[in-house]
């Protein structure tokens, strides 16, 4: 049933388009209203989901996109304490997209919530939350155990995303440079699950592709951006990478 496809490395994939391409096509913003399709989809093959390897009390926390709401996450958080893990969301309620801000709100947090469980986390965003997951885990290395993100840039900030024409063209050359030098300046160590869909009409997908962090496993699936937060594939990675991923909780 799955479609996803694994890719270790990219060497050969393009680079990202350039930015505004994607706002100027307003029938690519149809396109993502099929997403909502994915929460059919997903009722379907709740019993195949019922199956994905169980957890042993983990601590997993949950980051929405830019605009969103911790409501987009709660059914995974609810299917992943489902499957045993301690799943919560980040506390910060909507993601304004203030991301300096959110990731300094939140170290304090990560740390505290870890020393409770005596464990690193495991962090899951996306889109931006993804971006946000990164930048914690960057920070406090010793809190994370492993990222899972889900349409996010890489690097690039706004730059290959939908939200470039509100920032222009000058701001999104600045932010693109800067991610960029910080990736290569701190790469990640923890291991990375990065979830793409070539479908994606908001993130541009090879800005999805991390070419820089040592330990990254890229899965491919067929939804769009909109719908990736409901996607039965989406959620079985999730679940498979946290397995692979997060050591069993001591007594």
């Amino acid at each position: 049933m799955f479609v996803g496809r694994r890719f270790v490395r990219h060497p050969t994939l393009p680079e990202a388009p350039e930015p505004f391409v994607m706002v100027r096509n307003t029938a690519m913003w149809a396109k993502e209203s099929v997403g909502v399709l994915e929460g059919a989809r997903l009722l379907g093959w709740s019993p195949w989901l019922a199956r994905a390897p169980r957890g042993q009390g983990q601590l997993v926390v949950l980051v929405p996109g830019f605009q969103s709401s911790e409501s987009v996450m709660h059914p995974l958080m609810r299917y992943l304490r489902f499957l045993g893990y301690d799943a919560r969301h980040w506390g910060r309620g909507w993601n304004r997209g203030k991301v300096q801000d959110d990731v300094l709100g939140m170290l304090p947090v990560i740390e505290r919530w870890t020393a409770e469980h005596g464990a690193p986390a495991a962090l899951v965003g996306w889109s931006l939350g993804g971006v946000i997951s990164r930048e914690i885990a960057r920070e406090v290395p010793h809190c994370v155990q492993t990222i899972v993100t889900y349409g996010t840039p890489v690097v690039g900030g706004p730059t290959w995303t939908s939200a470039a024409g509100i920032y222009g063209e000058a701001v999104c050359a600045r932010q693109a440079a800067r991610s960029r030098q910080r990736e290569l300046d701190r790469p990640l160590q923890q291991p990375i699950t990065a979830i793409f869909t070539r479908a994606d009409h908001i993130v541009s997908w090879p800005a999805c592709i991390d070419r820089i962090s040592p330990n990254v496993t890229h899965v491919e699936v067929k939804s769009t951006h909109v719908g990736l937060g409901f996607d039965p594939d989406v959620w079985w990675t999730v679940a498979r990478a946290l397995q692979h991923h997060l050591p069993s909780e001591t007594p």
